[in-house]
This record gives C-alpha cells, sequence and structure tokens, in this order.
C-alpha cells in the first residue's frame, strides 16, 4: 500500500466506501473504519500502521 486510493480499495474489500465529498472528511473517517477493522481482526498490523501513515500524510 502506497497511496489512498490503496487504503481505499483495503475498506472496499470489507464493503465500506467513504465520500463525502469533503477530503478532509474522508481521511478521518477512513482512518477510523481502517481501526475498526483491526480493533476486529480483519487486518493485520502491518496494514493497519500503514494505512494510517498514508491517511496522515494525506492531511
Amino acid at each position: 500500500m502506497e497511496t489512498v486510493y490503496d487504503v481505499m480499495q483495503l475498506l472496499k474489500r470489507f464493503g465500506t466506501f467513504v465520500y463525502t465529498g469533503d477530503r478532509n472528511a474522508d481521511l478521518i473517517l477512513m482512518e477510523m473504519e481502517v481501526r475498526q477493522l483491526y480493533d476486529n481482526g480483519l487486518i493485520t498490523q502491518q496494514q493497519f500502521i500503514q494505512s494510517r501513515l498514508i491517511l496522515r500524510k494525506g492531511k
């Protein structure tokens, strides 16, 4: 994973689509969704860390 688009594709695999029309709000919501996936054991720690770093750079 290298881009915000890659994180969006990860979320899409779990049926999560984020689009509010506000990029900053989208990044915040995606970060919340990634945390939920990690807390529920659906993604690895590596995927979680990498996703959060990408989303934080996108801000």
